[in-house]
C-alpha cells in the first residue's frame, strides 16, 4: 500500500511510465561505444515530419536522364531558415576546437554532416563533448535562430542518425553522398 500524498503518487505513476516506456525504446547510440572519442561520424538529422521549410531544390530541367548526368541542372536554394542551418554547422567547427566537418549539405528538410571529433586540436584542459552533446549544440542553436528569424514553430526531429566511418572506402562514399544529395532529390527518401 502507497502512502504518501496524490501528488508523491502522481510522480511515482509518471516515473513508472517512463521507465516502462524506455525499456522498449530502441537505443540510438552504440552500446558501450564512447562517442567522445577520436573518430569520423556520419550524422543526419531531419526537421520534425519533414517539412520542407530550409530551401527548396530547383530543377532546371524536368528530362530525368538529364538530370542525373547534368549536376549543374538542379540547384539547391538555401531560404533564411536554410542559410541559418548550414551556418551553424560552420559555427559548431568554431566554438569547439576539436571538431572539424569535413562536409555537410542542407536539404530541404534534413542535413547530413560528417562530423570528426579530433583531441589533438583540443584547447588545453578542454572536455570533449560527445557526439549527441555537439550535436545538441547545433540542434538549438539552429532552432533559436530560426525562431528568432520567424519561423516561430520550427522543431528539428527528436534525436538524430550516425553511422561510425571506420574506413576510406566508408568515408569516400560518405562523402560523395552527401556532396551529391541536391542532385538526388527527387529519388531521396527525405523527398515525400
Amino acid at each position: 500500500m502507497f502512502v504518501g500524498t496524490t501528488r508523491e503518487l502522481s510522480v511515482l505513476i509518471r516515473k513508472f511510465r517512463i521507465r516502462l516506456f524506455m525499456k522498449n525504446r530502441k537505443r540510438n547510440r552504440k552500446l558501450g561505444y564512447d562517442y567522445s572519442k577520436d573518430n569520423l561520424y556520419f550524422v543526419t538529422i531531419c526537421v520534425k515530419n519533414r517539412i520542407c521549410c530550409l530551401g527548396e531544390i530547383d530543377i532546371k530541367n524536368t528530362n530525368e536522364s538529364q538530370l542525373i548526368k547534368e549536376d549543374k541542372k538542379k540547384i539547391l536554394k538555401l531560404n533564411a531558415f536554410g542559410k541559418i542551418a548550414f551556418n551553424q554547422w560552420i559555427w559548431l567547427a568554431n566554438q569547439y576546437s576539436y571538431v572539424v566537418i569535413p562536409a555537410f549539405v542542407v536539404m530541404p528538410n534534413h542535413v547530413h554532416a560528417i562530423v570528426e571529433i579530433n583531441s589533438l586540436k583540443a584547447k588545453e584542459n578542454c572536455k570533449i563533448k560527445s557526439l549527441s552533446q555537439l550535436i545538441g549544440a547545433y540542434k538549438t542553436t539552429s532552432s533559436k535562430l530560426i525562431h528568432l528569424e520567424g519561423l516561430e514553430n520550427f522543431v528539428w526531429q527528436r534525436s538524430f542518425h550516425d553511422h561510425i566511418i571506420r574506413n576510406d572506402a566508408s568515408y569516400n562514399r560518405i562523402y560523395n553522398y552527401i556532396i551529391s544529395n541536391p542532385e538526388r532529390w527527387k529519388m531521396d527518401s527525405f523527398n515525400k
